[in-house]
């Protein structure tokens, strides 16, 4: 690939100073597969040209990872390592930023016993259920990025060889995060500009619902008195700006808790801790799950159902249209961050307290009150097509287009 190298610099000093903004003598949490060491390499001196104090790793190995679901007892799966979860607070405490490197094979255990996977999800969820209250409330500053590994390139092109697909992966990843760019910092400064022009008028709109109609999907969505649209960008509590999600087209809010009526359907596959969820459609009755089905990983989809009570309901409902790079670029990624920003989307589990006003200073008791779901889960799912169309409600009961044929009609 031409400049490859010079991208890679490019995409490294992107995650540093617009994913998680480094600040000078601000340390760093990198969670990272054990595949990507080369570009974590270049990410940390970024960071230590950036004026950070320390840059920690936490490296994942999915060969292990499948091992241990193969041949562990059972038990194994239902503990976390607590002295980890506990590592993990005591950095956020102390600001750190998080930067995460999403590259998981979705087919990496297809053929585990889906209950072991939810065993240990449910385990991990409610260990680190203090850490993540750190990023959903945006207290510190996170980030989530992507680059290929060779089983994950192989999954988004079959026909390719090996080295093929692994090149192919880059330059999609590469152009929709704007790393093409002359300047990619300046470009996400543009993009984020033109996203909250978009999020300015929903905020202005305050509508009460969400009417969705597409193929297999007719919803009514109520929306919180209080809530806000949000988009790209977010601040975290010292006043930093930082960028979640790199890609991202996406603004998005919180649902009322009870007040989502109607029936979705999936438009894209759901990689969910390695095994893939697939053309699956939720019934929800005031905001609660009552049926469900799933033309493949319909055992991984009820056991994520039964993670906790708050798993039955929508905690996020995100609007992206289809004429976005990532949808143009008509590519299944087979992975949630690049996925979700090509379709508009909901997420199964907990809100985004940010998503209400003073959310981020309530607790979970009136967040609830609030019509805020809490959960120990947070899980978006594609729901957007081309065919879409979104009604927003307004005070008076009257209707206005936000989208129509799947893009903005606002």
């Amino acid at each position: 690939m031409k400049n490859f190298q010079k991208n890679l610099e490019k995409y490294a000093e992107l995650a540093i100073k617009t994913g998680v903004n480094l600040q000078k003598n601000q340390e760093l949490l990198i969670m990272a597969p054990i595949e990507t060491a080369d570009f974590v390499r270049k990410v940390a001196k970024k960071a230590y040209e950036a004026g950070a104090k320390n840059v920690h790793v936490e490296w994942s190995d999915e060969e292990l990872t499948l091992t241990k679901y193969l041949l562990a007892p059972d038990e194994t799966f239902e503990t976390y390592p607590l002295w980890k979860a506990k590592g993990y607070v005591e950095m956020a405490k102390e600001g750190c930023g998080v930067l995460s490197i999403s590259a998981s094979n979705p087919d990496l255990l297809k053929e585990v016993d889906p209950k072991r996977i939810a065993s240990a999800n449910k385990a991990a969820a409610l260990a680190l259920e203090e850490f993540r209250d750190y990023m959903q409330n945006n207290k510190i500053s996170w980030a989530i990025i992507s680059i290929p590994t060779s089983s994950w390139a192989a999954k988004v092109f079959p026909n390719s060889t090996p080295e093929e697909a692994v090149k192919k992966l880059w330059d999609a990843i590469f152009h929709v995060t704007r790393i093409y760019e002359e300047d990619p910092v300046k470009a996400w400064e543009e993009h984020v500009t033109k996203q909250n022009e978009k999020l300015n008028l929903l905020n202005k709109r305050k509508y009460t619902k969400l009417h969705f109609k597409a193929p297999g999907t007719d919803l009514v969505m109520e929306l919180p008195q209080d809530h806000i649209w949000l988009g790209a960008d977010a601040l975290n509590e010292k006043g930093h700006s930082f960028i979640a999600n790199i890609p991202t087209e996406e603004v998005f809010t919180v649902p009322s808790k009870y007040g989502v009526n109607g029936t979705v359907r999936s438009t894209k596959p759901l990689s969910y801790h390695g095994t893939l969820i697939n053309d699956f459609s939720l019934t929800f009755k005031d905001g609660k799950v009552v049926d469900f089905s799933a033309e493949t990983g319909y055992e991984t989809l009820e056991n994520m159902l039964e993670t906790d009570e708050g798993a039955k309901y929508l905690g996020e409902v995100a609007l992206v249209p289809d004429d976005s790079p990532i949808s143009n670029s008509n590519i299944l990624f087979y992975n949630t961050l690049f996925d979700e920003n090509a379709s508009c989307h909901f997420a199964l589990g907990s809100a985004y307290p940010v998503c209400l006003e003073g959310g981020e200073n309530l607790s979970k008791d009136d967040l609830e009150k609030q019509g805020c779901n809490t959960s120990l889960i947070h899980v978006d799912f594609m729901i957007g097509c081309a065919h879409m169309s979104i009604d927003g409600e307004k005070v008076d009961g009257t209707l206005e287009p936000i989208f129509r044929n799947g893009n903005w009609a606002l």
